[in-house]
């Protein structure tokens, strides 16, 4: 070979390696995570989500890219960012934890993929047509822990006997609202109990709502399952304590910042369920063939440090079937 003729093909082999590379890039998958609450206060679920992700065989940033869209608790955020996912074409839109993201993601596109993580039931959502046939371009997980408020205001009927006002703390834009509401007064109907309900949407209505409360040791709250409270588990937990009220949540990262019980389904794995779902689609299952996952691991997590500051005497029972007693 001459070398004029050498020189040639091995220049225009090192012209070629970027166009290689740029396809190479461009053939790389990318998830669009879209979420109501903001990156910090959702750190753990997004690990646990990655998690399954990893379990399926995509890492971020090696074989898989990942595009966050994140409102920060403002709802009405998200209709743009779900446009926006949509014109960049994303493999597949991912709304773990975020019934709210998944109703807007839905809206959105009808031929993208969504896999969904959410604690009420997805065809009253609207989300899909069945569980076991979800249809569509929708699929994922549920937890049903919307369902089970009647179950968390048995438990703290139990724990504050003597209360004599009980409230039910929702966020109204949650899709997760009514389907608890419901399932919480048919519980009280049964106890023979009367739920207020109390608007919780923004910083300013969770203060408003603990100011608000009768007289020190007479009310107990249940609180909705819902992405922007759960992101304000911090500041719930401290106003808990400073107006010494009882109050239940569905998962135990709020009892982790110092509320006092919890009993619901380990969302941390059902993010993880949702990751390895999203693995799944994105190595081309359909989500009209995909059953909806129901969740079916319950834990109760009591702080008694909090309990004790509450002035509120956990009974034997419980402390003996709870999953966890934070100390």
């Amino acid at each position: 070979m001459r070398r004029r003729d050498f020189i040639a093909l091995v220049g225009g082999a090192a012209a070629a390696t970027p166009f290689v590379a740029n396809a190479q890039q461009r053939a790389m998958p990318i998830i669009g995570f879209l979420h109501s609450a903001s990156r910090r206060e959702t750190a753990k679920r997004l690990a646990a989500f990655q998690s399954g992700l990893k379990e399926a065989g995509f890492i971020e940033g090696d074989n898989v890219a990942v595009e966050y869209r994140w409102a920060d608790g403002q709802t009405v955020r998200l209709p743009d960012m779900a446009a926006d996912l949509v014109r960049r074409q994303v493999a597949v839109i991912a709304t773990p934890g975020s019934g709210s993201a998944a109703v807007v993601a839905k809206a959105a596109t009808t031929t993208i993929p969504i896999v969904f993580a959410t604690g009420a039931d997805p065809v009253a959502m609207g989300l899909v047509a069945s569980l076991n046939r979800p249809g569509g371009n929708v699929t994922g997980i549920t937890s049903m822990n919307s369902e089970l408020a009647a179950k968390r205001l048995e438990v703290l009927r139990e724990l504050v006997p003597k209360a004599l006002y009980y409230f039910a703390v929702v966020n109204p834009a949650s899709p997760l609202s009514a389907p608890f509401v419901n399932d919480l007064q048919a519980g009280a109907t049964k106890l023979g109990l009367h739920i207020d309900v109390l608007h919780a949407g923004t910083d300013a209505e969770i203060e408003a709502a603990f100011a608000g409360l009768p007289q020190r040791g007479s009310a107990a709250l249940v609180f909705c399952p819902d992405a922007f409270l759960y992101s304000r588990r911090a500041q719930i937990a401290a106003l808990q304590a400073r107006y010494a009220v009882p109050a239940i949540f569905d998962v135990r990262e709020y009892a982790d910042a110092g509320a006092l019980v919890s009993y619901g389904n380990n969302f941390l794995d059902v993010m993880r369920e949702a990751g390895l779902y999203t693995g799944r689609v994105l190595k081309g299952d359909r989500p009209a063939d995909l059953p909806i996952i129901q969740a079916d691991k319950f834990e109760l997590v009591i702080n008694l440090k909090t309990a004790k500051a509450l002035g509120v005497a956990i009974p034997d029972r419980l402390l003996a079937t709870a999953d966890e007693v934070i100390e």
